[in-house]
């Protein structure tokens, strides 16, 4: 079993200790440690390397601020005066120490799926980190959305409760997978349109704007989901950040580097197998504009002075290294929130340990105008294939003076 870097020194030295009788525990510490891989613990409470699980992650909602809390065992200022069952009622119910509620960005409405072996290997990893004092205000919202009552309110319109039943008519790497996608890999908290109140609709993983990007659809349709994309392509990406559509950036790169590249084979195997037996979420494919289309004309022209060279004439784009923009989902989303943030601001590709050098895609808000942005992101997204909605120069001024 490979050994994620998230394994804490403490952890290692009491495995070098261990002797026959003793493997069962370590045996349930490494297992613990992967568990808080998959669920990728580090995405939100790790802030400082130098203080793993310490907390400190702003989260951005659309109703103010929230900080990851500090998850490591210190009595003052992390969890070291709860009990197991503190912990399982707080993944499970969403209520914390001494009954404090807890707010949906700590994914509990998926983590309510896990399993009790999976929750009390988590636990008794979790017991070996180091204790650090980490004071954190968890609670920025402004008034009334700080008023941790209301989520009882919340959790009555919004949650679900309950350990994930498997599906005696699908296979158990089906299974396998819709129990990380749905419960420990809470990839719905991203992929999953959100209602007035910040809870999940009914359209799961049908895509969402989450933190200034675009968290794309991931179900198996074939004009904005991933039927077109194999399961190996669902894989390599996952492992490597990398597949023959796309290059991980923004919160899916960090995703990637901390958590998926770390997955064991099965894992990934079983949430490819899953995603791609999907449902389809209910689309229409709109015709592309025509060719004759003003805007269609200007985003042609700067095309291929701009973006040719590295993505092709026609958006065959470099295995690897430049997507292809041909026939390609990502770019016909509802939204296009990511891709006017990628071309204004630029990108890097995640960096994980079978591909350290990761191409970079530069920045355009200096030398392209909104209107220059607007109408090559429009001519990409309605050509080789590709068929949706036009890009407003509007919109691309609202990215340009929010990343300022």
């Amino acid at each position: 079993m490979k050994t994620s870097p998230l394994l804490s020194a403490a952890a290692l030295l009491m495995a070098l200790s261990f002797n026959t009788q003793a493997q069962p525990e370590y045996d349930q510490i490494a297992r613990g440690n992967y568990i808080a891989t998959l669920g990728d613990c580090t995405a939100c409470h790790t802030s400082n390397e130098q203080q793993p699980f310490a907390g400190g992650v702003k989260l951005q909602t659309p109703f103010g601020v929230l900080v990851g809390a500090n998850i490591t065992p210190d009595r003052e200022t992390g969890i070291g005066n709860w009990s197991y069952d503190d912990f399982r009622r707080a993944m499970n119910e969403g209520v914390g120490h001494n009954g404090k509620r807890l707010y949906g960005a700590m994914p509990f409405t998926a983590y309510t799926k896990m399993s009790e072996k999976d929750l009390q290997d988590l636990w008794a990893w979790m017991q070996t980190l180091q204790p650090i004092d980490h004071p954190v205000e968890t609670n920025q919202l402004p008034f009334p959305f700080n008023i941790r009552t209301s989520l009882l309110f919340w959790n009555w319109i919004n949650f679900t409760q309950g350990e994930f039943k498997p599906d005696p008519n699908k296979s158990a790497e089906w299974n396998r997978g819709a129990y990380l996608v749905e419960g420990l890999g809470h990839c719905g908290t991203c992929h999953t349109s959100k209602n007035l109140l910040g809870g999940d609709k009914s359209d799961l993983l049908g895509g969402e704007v989450v933190e200034g990007w675009y968290a794309p659809n991931l179900t198996a349709s074939d004009h904005r989901g991933l039927g077109k994309w194999t399961q190996q392509d669902i894989v390599s990406y996952l492992r490597t950040g990398v597949n023959r559509y796309d290059i991980a950036s923004g919160p899916m790169a960090d995703a990637v580097r901390h958590s998926t590249q770390h997955w064991h084979e099965e894992d990934l195997n079983a949430v490819a197998v899953y995603l791609k037996e999907g449902e389809k979420s209910d689309e229409e494919k709109p015709e592309p504009l025509a060719a004759s289309d003003a805007r269609m004309k200007m985003g042609a022209t700067i095309y291929e002075a701009k973006c040719s060279a590295c993505h092709s004439p026609g958006g065959r784009g470099e295995k690897n290294i430049f997507p292809q923009l041909a026939d390609n989902p990502l770019l016909n989303q509802a939204d296009a929130t990511s891709l006017m943030r990628v071309v204004l601001a630029g990108s890097r590709g995640v960096e994980t340990d079978v591909r350290p050098t990761a191409p970079a895609m530069p920045a355009f808000a200096g030398t392209l105008s909104d209107e220059n942005i607007a109408a090559v992101l429009t001519y990409i997204r309605n050509s080789w294939g590709n068929a949706a909605s036009p890009v407003d120069a509007g919109d691309v001024k609202k990215m340009k003076e929010s990343l300022q």
